[in-house]
Protein backbone atom coordinates (compact mmCIF):
# COMPACT_ATOMS: atom_id res chain seq x y z
CA UNK A 1 0.00 0.00 0.00
CA UNK A 2 2.76 2.43 0.90
CA UNK A 3 4.51 1.75 -2.41
CA UNK A 4 1.30 2.45 -4.33
CA UNK A 5 0.82 5.75 -2.50
CA UNK A 6 4.48 6.71 -2.96
CA UNK A 7 4.22 5.92 -6.69
CA UNK A 8 1.12 8.13 -6.91
CA UNK A 9 3.00 11.05 -5.34
CA UNK A 10 6.02 10.48 -7.60
CA UNK A 11 3.86 10.43 -10.75
CA UNK A 12 2.18 13.68 -9.72
CA UNK A 13 5.53 15.30 -8.90
CA UNK A 14 6.90 14.27 -12.31
CA UNK A 15 3.74 15.29 -14.17
CA UNK A 16 3.76 11.77 -15.65
CA UNK A 17 0.19 11.00 -16.71
CA UNK A 18 1.04 7.51 -18.00
CA UNK A 19 2.73 6.53 -14.72
CA UNK A 20 -0.22 7.94 -12.81
CA UNK A 21 -2.75 6.02 -14.88
CA UNK A 22 -0.79 2.78 -14.39
CA UNK A 23 -1.84 3.05 -10.73
CA UNK A 24 -5.56 2.70 -11.53
CA UNK A 25 -7.63 -0.46 -11.78
CA UNK A 26 -9.47 -0.95 -15.09
CA UNK A 27 -12.79 -0.49 -13.22
CA UNK A 28 -11.66 2.54 -11.19
CA UNK A 29 -13.91 5.39 -10.08
CA UNK A 30 -12.69 8.76 -8.79
CA UNK A 31 -15.14 10.86 -6.77
CA UNK A 32 -14.70 14.57 -6.09
CA UNK A 33 -17.30 17.03 -4.84
CA UNK A 34 -17.63 18.53 -8.33
CA UNK A 35 -17.34 15.42 -10.54
CA UNK A 36 -17.42 11.63 -10.65
CA UNK A 37 -15.07 10.01 -13.17
CA UNK A 38 -15.92 6.38 -13.92
CA UNK A 39 -13.40 4.26 -15.79
CA UNK A 40 -9.80 4.87 -16.76
CA UNK A 41 -10.63 7.02 -19.80
CA UNK A 42 -12.66 9.47 -17.71
CA UNK A 43 -10.02 9.50 -14.97
CA UNK A 44 -7.27 10.13 -17.55
CA UNK A 45 -9.21 13.12 -18.91
CA UNK A 46 -9.71 14.51 -15.39
CA UNK A 47 -6.06 13.99 -14.44
CA UNK A 48 -4.80 15.52 -17.70
CA UNK A 49 -6.75 18.68 -16.83
CA UNK A 50 -5.41 18.51 -13.24
CA UNK A 51 -1.81 18.35 -14.52
CA UNK A 52 -2.33 21.59 -16.50
CA UNK A 53 -2.72 23.26 -13.07
CA UNK A 54 0.80 22.07 -12.10
CA UNK A 55 0.01 20.39 -8.75
CA UNK A 56 2.87 20.32 -6.25
CA UNK A 57 2.99 18.55 -2.91
CA UNK A 58 3.93 21.07 -0.22
CA UNK A 59 3.49 18.84 2.83
CA UNK A 60 2.24 15.33 3.48
CA UNK A 61 0.43 15.99 6.75
CA UNK A 62 -0.82 12.50 7.49
CA UNK A 63 -1.36 9.14 5.85
CA UNK A 64 -2.97 6.01 7.26
CA UNK A 65 -2.97 2.51 5.81
CA UNK A 66 -5.66 0.04 6.87
CA UNK A 67 -6.15 -3.16 4.93
CA UNK A 68 -7.12 -2.11 1.40
CA UNK A 69 -7.65 1.59 2.31
CA UNK A 70 -5.30 4.58 2.25
CA UNK A 71 -6.44 7.84 3.88
CA UNK A 72 -4.35 10.98 3.41
CA UNK A 73 -4.18 14.68 4.19
CA UNK A 74 -1.72 16.86 2.28
CA UNK A 75 -0.92 20.49 1.65
CA UNK A 76 -0.80 21.11 -2.11
CA UNK A 77 -0.18 24.04 -4.41
CA UNK A 78 -2.52 23.77 -7.40
CA UNK A 79 -2.65 26.44 -10.07
CA UNK A 80 -0.50 28.66 -7.84
CA UNK A 81 -2.95 28.53 -4.91
CA UNK A 82 -2.54 26.64 -1.63
CA UNK A 83 -4.99 23.86 -0.75
CA UNK A 84 -5.53 21.46 2.11
CA UNK A 85 -6.37 18.14 0.43
CA UNK A 86 -7.97 14.98 1.78
CA UNK A 87 -8.62 11.70 0.07
CA UNK A 88 -8.90 7.96 0.14
CA UNK A 89 -7.86 5.09 -2.06
CA UNK A 90 -9.53 1.70 -1.93
CA UNK A 91 -7.22 -0.84 -3.53
CA UNK A 92 -8.18 -3.92 -5.52
CA UNK A 93 -5.68 -6.22 -7.23
CA UNK A 94 -2.85 -3.86 -6.22
CA UNK A 95 -4.35 -0.85 -8.01
CA UNK A 96 -6.57 2.09 -7.09
CA UNK A 97 -10.15 0.89 -7.51
CA UNK A 98 -11.99 3.73 -5.73
CA UNK A 99 -10.63 7.18 -4.93
CA UNK A 100 -12.10 10.21 -3.22
CA UNK A 101 -10.44 13.62 -3.32
CA UNK A 102 -11.29 16.95 -1.71
CA UNK A 103 -9.24 20.16 -2.05
CA UNK A 104 -10.14 23.05 0.28
CA UNK A 105 -8.50 26.47 0.04
CA UNK A 106 -5.80 26.75 2.71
Amino acid sequence: MKELFDNQLAAIAAGDLDALMAQYHDEATLVRLDVVAEGKAAIRELMAAYFTREPKLAELKNVQYAGDVVLYNAGMTIGGADFNTFGTFVVRDGKIWRQTAIALPA
